[in-house]
């Protein structure tokens, strides 16, 4: 008989092995139990850090390279029903289902009714809470990456959203921005305002020796990464150990917005388009919180500007190699309220599935 980390490691490994083709979507692990996360006994939390090491193990041994067709692995994390499933019901139903896979991590703290269904059907994976000013939200990327490199080799850009994400273009004109790339996609800022205090929030010197200020970088949360990057993710042992613990200073702490752009800035920067390509308007914000859309906002007119605007680029005017400017299109936007999901639906094939 197996020992219990035994059993979880066999379990992840057995998984590993399903091929795409044959993969039943039924047999999706299913989330944890609801449960108070303080709660948890001593014996818990060591079986379930078992069970996490034992998943990126697995995931570090994922296959590196990618044949066609190529996929996208749409990661969604939520603590609420998606607001714009049907939205993203529509954008997926355009395109085979081969050129895409579907991975969402929900907080299992929260209740979720209506279930996910359509596309999302048994697409949720083993989730833990989140928490903003905590490791969590960056732990539960790293988590919905460990998942997609096990499921299907075939995986080649990750790209994660939250439920208030909407997406600005065809799935088409996404699926070949996204799969005709080598970088990444992913918000790259050097010496931002606030940046030692981010630095500092976990102590004066915590992040010493492993992170230098010079060193640390701040972003969007939400990015676009190769396979090589996602396998990246997995694999570092050196900076994720310096993210992933309390800060003292919670006003300014956001590893989320951190840890990902200080990794790739650190490892690979050559490697990533220094820009995220999901739109988000910060303008006159001072609370955490960027610009909500209202369901009265929402008309043909928004999505244009939307697509219109372009990218900040960390590395100066977003120069390709020093040859060109780039001027990649934003494919994403939020943060848009539930109830703006009636107008979108109304312009969805006229207007921000036509590109």
């Amino acid at each position: 008989m197996l020992a219990s980390g035994d059993r979880i490691h066999h379990h992840i490994h057995n998984y590993n092995h399903v091929q795409p083709k044959h993969h039943n979507p039924s047999q999706f692990e299913k989330p944890n139990p609801i449960v108070n996360s303080t709660s948890f006994s001593r014996n818990n939390k060591s079986r379930e850090s078992v069970a996490e090491e034992a998943l990126f193990r697995v995931a570090s041994h994922a296959k590196r390279k990618v044949t066609w067709p190529r996929k996208i692995a749409f990661m969604f994390m939520t603590t609420t029903p998606l607001p714009f499933a049907p939205l993203w019901e529509s954008y997926f139903n355009q395109t085979p289902k081969n050129l895409f896979n579907i991975y969402i991590h929900a907080d299992p703290t929260f209740s979720y009714d209506p279930p996910f269904s359509g596309v999302f059907s048994n697409r949720l994976i083993p989730s833990k809470p989140t928490a903003r000013f905590s490791p969590t939200l960056a732990s539960a990327a790293r988590r919905l990456l460990a998942r997609a490199l096990i499921h299907d080799r075939f995986n080649y850009m990750f790209v994660l959203l939250s439920s208030s994400c909407i997406p600005l273009h065809s799935f088409n004109f996404t699926y070949h921005t996204l799969v005709n790339s080598r970088k990444s996609f992913i918000e790259i800022l050097d010496n931002e305002v606030g940046a030692y205090d981010r630095w500092a929030a976990r102590g004066p010197n915590a992040m010493l020796p492993e992170v230098k200020l010079e060193d640390f970088r701040i972003g969007s949360q939400f990015w676009a990464l190769t396979r090589k990057h996602a396998r990246l993710v997995i694999n570092d042992r050196k900076l994720w150990p310096k993210f992933n613990v309390s800060c003292v200073r919670w006003d300014t702490c956001y590893p989320e917005e951190n840890y990902f752009p200080t990794l790739l800035s650190m490892w690979d920067p050559k490697g990533c388009v220094h820009a995220t390509l999901t739109h988000v308007d910060w303008t006159g914000r001072h609370d955490g919180h960027p610009r909500t859309y209202q369901a009265s906002e929402v008309c043909p007119e928004l999505i244009q500007t939307l697509r219109r605007d372009r990218p900040r680029y960390g590395n100066g005017n977003g120069e390709n190699d020093g040859k060109r400017r780039r001027r990649d299109p934003f494919l994403f936007a939020r943060k848009f309220e539930g109830d703006a999901l009636q107008p979108l639906m109304s312009i969805a094939d006229g207007v921000i599935f036509r590109d």
